[in-house]
């Protein structure tokens, strides 16, 4: 599919952006089914204030903490991303794949 370069309103600030063909072709090939709403300035700003936050993928946000744990079905010494309760099971990733 052939792509032309568009013209979009930034939502955050109004003014004007290309959204240029090879952008709209690797959008394309990425699944992505919406034009971008902000310019990159805007983009950049917004991420920076999540970053800030310690909420967005990718910036320098904190470690998920982990647990040690000990697998109920096969013994193996695994970590989870919860703190475990006594009572309740805890699988390793195999076994809980197993058992979806």
């Amino acid at each position: 599919m052939e792509y032309e370069d568009k013209s979009i309103a930034c939502s955050d600030c109004d003014e004007e952006f290309i959204h240029s063909a090879e952008d709209q072709s690797r959008y394309a090939e990425r699944g992505f089914t919406n034009e971008p709403k902000r310019c990159r300035d805007c983009r950049e700003k917004r991420k920076g204030q999540r970053d800030s936050r310690g909420g967005a993928p990718g910036g320098d946000r904190p470690r998920r903490e982990s647990f040690d744990a000990t697998c109920a079905e096969c013994g193996q010494a695994t970590t989870v991303p919860f703190k475990p309760t006594q009572g309740r099971p805890v699988y390793c990733r195999d076994c809980f794949r197993a058992k979806r």
